[in-house]
């Protein structure tokens, strides 16, 4: 009994252990209300940044121990605490109009809703030239040149 409730326990464990030991780059988000991004890997490292946006998409770039060098969608690099980042895939609406969501992937299908210039949503089912699109209640088709928050090509 002892025994099965250890590997329980292990295989619940294990996903976020393996998050938390990727290769960089990789694309994550904030997980937290409010995360401070620091000039070094550690809590004596001033502080650049206080981040109250859950959600933004971050590139982690690099890592040593529980810290993670991250860039934000404007570029700014800095270091954060793991525990204040999730795998979370999301991305960021770029540029300066704003962006259809469409019914399906297909600039031909219907225009459900139009997300603002800056509006964070959740990513899923990305191909070569499209990603679904969650923001709220409200989701749809988005071409991926219109977002930041996957690589070039990338399909997820």
């Amino acid at each position: 009994m002892l025994r099965a409730l250890a590997l329980a326990l292990l295989l619940l464990l294990t996903p976020a252990a393996q998050a938390q030991t990727r290769k960089p780059p990789y694309w994550a988000s904030i997980a937290a209300s409010k995360a401070m991004m620091r000039t070094g890997p550690g809590k004596e490292y001033p502080a650049t940044w206080q981040y109250q946006r859950a959600d933004l998409p971050i590139r982690v770039v690099e890592i040593y121990k529980n810290w993670r060098k991250i860039q934000d969608p404007d570029g700014t690099t800095g270091w954060m605490q793991v525990n204040l980042l999730s795998d979370q895939r999301t991305a960021i609406v770029i540029g300066t109009d704003n962006q259809p969501l469409h019914e399906k992937p297909d600039a031909a299908s219907a225009v459900r809703y139009m997300a603002q210039p800056n509006v964070v949503g959740r990513l899923s089912d990305c191909g070569a030239q499209w990603c679904h699109f969650q923001v709220g209640s409200r989701e749809g088709y988005i071409p991926v040149g219109s977002i930041y928050g996957l690589d070039p090509g990338e399909s997820f």
